[in-house]
């Protein structure tokens, strides 16, 4: 008889680093993807784990860590005797914490496979983030137990630079009481960072003497820089001086089209909020675009032209209702209105034919489409795959130009659920420092579901006619960007923020107190 041999799991202690998603080094990335149980310690931040639980397993189990190292170690074990492969993440770096050697060493002891996964120190990486150098002969460490460190070593390190080290919060007296007992200068730099690498990332600077004051009110893990290094924050600290660092920002557009405005928002430093204020649906009855999907096969049509991506994804379903794939656009030029569709296009491995130069609407197409000539172009007709709410400019103009037009309903709008209460009182009473428009519709749906954005929220939209409805809506438009596209909004937002900045860095003290400008960029300078 043969036996079934049991499938052999694999332990990993995986270091998370101090925080930003970012700093998890592409080998952890793998053994998280690839784990079927996660334990993780209650010091690696929640953003993180969001962030982890996204890309995990779906079956994949998170569990805190519990108990002593030899309890974590016993559940590790008898996970990979099951087959299982579990990952330990720690903050940091997994040998930064003495418990955790502990752990590794309960497994080695037995035949387990086991790997252990490095990660930024929380102590360094933090340091870095808040600007403070750390040169020479230089001291990082993340601390568990305040009453084992070496003071006098510490003391050193002032002496040859800086050094930076990870504490709880709570333990703050008495790293400054061992400071000054080992000689350390009172009037030495200190700078305290809490949520290091986060989205609240925030530093204050002072001195060994005042410290422990300055730091009042911050909670959990901080970082501690002290020494030469603290004094050079002011040209080097890059994470808290982003652009938009602090800023919250309404995004209302659809889940599926959020993604990348949010991924550029965070870039410079804001906090993205995703508000749907569209749901797209099917449209009522399908038989326009069945004749158009079979026309485009016979061959029917000149040009497609997409408007959003919304219209990609409605053709291309139909597609694939019939078994259909790209091959099928043989002979058909494609156009499109802005780069978001000209990428959804190409992801199907189709080169759009054009994509207007100069402003991404359908004037800016008109403009580059050429009349149709009877002897170039045997076939003149254009297919227009649009929502059901979509204006007439481009159709019209088409038609003007000599082709037929089959404009055709290939999605429908409607307008999404209210957001939660919490959020549409934020919207009212300016809780929010900015918001993004990219249409018309999003500037009537939001207003529609959540309420008019308060005086003090500066409104970015992305052309002409989104400005157009939000001023009608006496909405004050403080930003557009030279054009219509979400990159060029995000950095001119970005660029809106750095002059907000200069306006109130140039103003007398008095005047910034008196100042009307909102946000985290004013609160910098109170």
């Amino acid at each position: 008889m043969t036996r079934t041999r049991k499938p052999v799991g694999r332990i990993a202690f995986v270091g998370a680093g101090p925080g930003d998603p970012g700093l998890l080094t592409r080998r952890a990335h793998d053994a998280l993807v690839d784990a079927d149980q996660v334990i993780y310690d209650r010091g690696v931040p929640e953003s993180l784990l969001a962030v982890v639980r996204a890309e995990a397993r779906d079956d994949a189990e998170f569990t805190p860590a519990e108990g002593a190292p030899g309890d974590v170690a016993k559940v590790l074990i008898s996970a990979a005797r099951s087959g299982l492969n579990a990952v330990h993440l720690v903050a940091g770096d997994p040998f930064g914490h003495d418990s955790v050697v502990k752990e590794v060493q309960a497994v080695a002891r037995t035949a387990a496979h086991f790997e252990v996964v490095p990660g930024v120190g929380q102590a360094e990486g933090v340091a870095t983030y808040a600007g403070v150098p750390l040169p020479g002969v230089r001291t990082a460490a993340d601390v568990e137990d305040v009453s084992a460190l070496d003071f006098e070593a510490l003391a050193a390190a002032v002496g040859r630079g800086s050094f930076a080290v990870a504490v709880d919060a709570g333990d703050l007296a008495a790293v400054r009481d061992g400071l000054l007992a080992a000689g350390v200068d009172g009037t030495t730099g200190v700078g305290v960072t809490g949520d290091g690498t986060g989205e609240t990332q925030y530093t204050t600077t002072s001195t060994v003497d005042s410290f422990v004051a300055a730091a009042l009110g911050f909670t959990g893990r901080v970082v501690l820089t002290v020494g030469a290094g603290v004094g050079q924050r002011d040209k080097l600290s890059w994470w808290e001086n982003r652009p938009l660092y602090g800023w919250k920002v309404l995004v209302p557009r659809t889940k599926e089209q959020a993604g990348a405005m949010s991924a550029r928002l965070r870039a410079y430093g804001a906090i993205p909020c995703e508000v749907p204020t569209i749901a797209v649906e099917p449209p009522r009855t399908p038989a326009q675009m069945e004749r158009a999907v079979k026309g485009l096969v016979d061959g029917r049509y000149a040009w497609v032209i997409f408007t959003s991506v919304n219209a990609v994804r409605a053709v291309w379903e139909k597609f694939a209702e019939h078994g259909l794939d790209a091959r099928h656009f043989g002979g058909v030029k494609i156009a499109c209105i802005g780069e978001a569709t000209a990428d959804a296009v190409r992801a199907f491995g189709i080169q759009p034919e054009l994509i207007p130069a100069g402003e991404q609407s359908s004037e800016g197409l008109l403009a580059e489409f050429s009349p149709h000539d009877e002897i170039l172009d045997p076939v003149g007709r254009v297919l227009l795959p649009r929502a059901d709410i979509a204006t007439e400019t481009l159709a019209a103009g088409l038609t003007e130009r000599g082709w037929e037009v089959d404009d055709v309903t290939a999605y429908r709008t409607v307008r999404a659920a209210p957001p939660p209460a919490e959020i549409r009182d934020a919207i009212k009473s300016g809780g929010f420092d900015a918001v993004l428009f990219t249409s018309s519709s999003t500037v009537r749906n939001l207003v529609g579901i959540a309420g008019k954005p308060h005086a003090r929220t500066v409104v970015a939209v992305i052309g002409p006619k989104t400005a157009e409805t939000a001023t009608e809506f006496g909405l004050r438009v403080d930003v557009q960007p030279p054009h219509a596209s979400v990159p060029d909004l995000v950095e001119a937002l970005a660029a809106y923020a750095v002059e907000l900045r200069e306006k109130l860095a140039a103003m007398p003290a008095k005047q910034r107190r008196g100042s009307k400008v909102q946000g985290p960029t004013a609160l910098r300078f109170r």
